[in-house]
């Protein structure tokens, strides 16, 4: 080799030595940390839970593994439900173990607590599983990203179906912190606006095993739906119960305000025939939705993904594509690159608002019957699209500070 062959040699080495090392320096600790908290044991862990770890890790795998030269790393924990228990988890990640992104976190009231967190210490929150709207409304953060069907979507959807549907007056069986109050209360307008009545509710505390007390008094109120504004197992026993009771055979209607394909699979079809809910994902919604599902369903026990197991997927994605956009993993920077760019969501795209809310389209499912049903997962059959231009909160509307500003 010439000498001149040797000095370019070594001169493009260098560029790529220096190149290399400066695509390492933006992203802190030359490793891109990503914390999956959520419910691994409660009544929430079908729906999250392990699936949901597992979904996050396909899509790092998916993306290859690394980005800007580092690796990508998935680590998890279990919040139990509880506020203090997951902010304890959240800030020994940020403060000892170097977490640069939240993910999932399904429970309201834990998920506004790892909010104020990642806000102190400016870190990426991606809320693909809790479903309070004040998560990207008065307690929006810069750091923080909302892909999850939030509340006010939720009710939107089903409640307007019902009441269209004829079933004009209501009694709700309400989950007792955050998320459930939010619930009802949208639902409570919504109902109230279309001339509709709310004869009464109560509220429950969470991972109830025994509605048979909540269940008389609905009854007792004669009212032809009863609103479930509650999640998970407590969704199921409701449900369980109430047609033990024989409340369905005497004519009242049960109206889940947020329900997933696993509680429809713990209840039965025979059970679950006839309920209305809304979805922003099923497992058979397109060949992009099909794909994913069956690579999923082959490594989690032959389950199918969850809405909330698809959106932290589709979520991580995101994020790892907006490190890439924005070459560096800082999070003000990455959060502003994820706005900027229409997020994917198996095969359709959707913008993610100044206040971080992600608007998509959902569909208004109803359980099919198990005549109705061709195989183990053949659950829902389409209603109607709600545009989500039409489910989420107008952003002239939003009370986030972000959109003031």
């Amino acid at each position: 080799m010439s000498p001149i062959s040797i000095r370019l040699a070594a001169t493009a080495g260098l560029i790529a030595v220096t190149f290399f090392s400066a695509a390492q320096a933006q992203v802190s600790d030359s490793v891109v940390k990503i914390g999956v908290l959520n419910d691994q044991s409660g009544p929430y862990v079908d729906l999250a839970g392990p699936g949901a770890v597992l979904a996050t890790q396909m899509a790092v795998e998916d993306f290859g593994g690394n980005v800007l030269g580092a690796k990508v790393e998935v680590v998890f924990a279990d919040h139990q439900n509880k506020p203090d228990v997951g902010s304890g988890v959240v800030r020994r990640w940020f403060d000892q173990d170097q977490v640069d992104a939240v993910i999932d976190v399904p429970t309201s009231s834990v998920a506004l607590a790892v909010q104020d967190l990642a806000r102190q210490k400016e870190r990426v929150f991606l809320i693909s599983g809790a479903a309070s709207d004040s998560l990207s409304g008065k307690a929006c953060s810069p750091f923080s990203i909302q892909t999850s069907d939030d509340t006010y979507a939720l009710s939107v959807g089903t409640t307007n179906a019902v009441v269209e549907n004829g079933g004009d007056t209501w009694f709700f069986l309400t989950a007792d912190y955050v998320f459930g109050h939010l619930m009802e209360e949208q639902s409570r307008k919504l109902i109230e606006a279309k001339g509709g009545k709310v004869l009464g509710s109560v509220r429950h505390p969470q991972n109830t095993s025994d509605f048979a007390s909540y269940l008389l008094q609905a009854q007792r109120s004669g009212a032809k739906v009863i609103g479930l504004a509650n999640a998970g197992n407590d969704t199921i026993n409701a449900i369980r119960q109430a047609g033990e009771f024989g409340l369905v055979a005497s004519g009242q209607k049960m109206a889940g305000l947020i329900l997933f394909s696993s509680d429809i699979k713990a209840l039965g079809l025979k059970a679950a025939q006839g309920l209305m809910l809304s979805e922003s994902f099923y497992w058979d919604m397109n060949p992009k939705t099909r794909e994913f599902s069956l690579r999923f369903q082959k490594r989690f026990g032959g389950k199918m993904p969850t809405r909330e197991q698809a959106t932290a997927y589709a979520t991580t994605l995101h994020y790892l594509k907006a490190i890439k956009a924005a070459g560096t993993d800082k999070a003000d920077v990455v959060v502003k690159a994820m706005k900027a760019t229409p997020m994917e969501f198996f095969g359709a795209t959707g913008q993610i608002r100044a206040d971080g809310r992600f608007i998509h389209d959902l569909t208004l499912y109803q359980v099919k019957s198990p005549e109705e049903s061709t195989g183990e997962w053949d659950i829902y059959k389409p209603l109607r699209t709600i545009k989500g231009e039409d489910a989420f909160v107008p952003l002239e509307k939003s009370e986030c500070p972000l959109v003031r500003s």
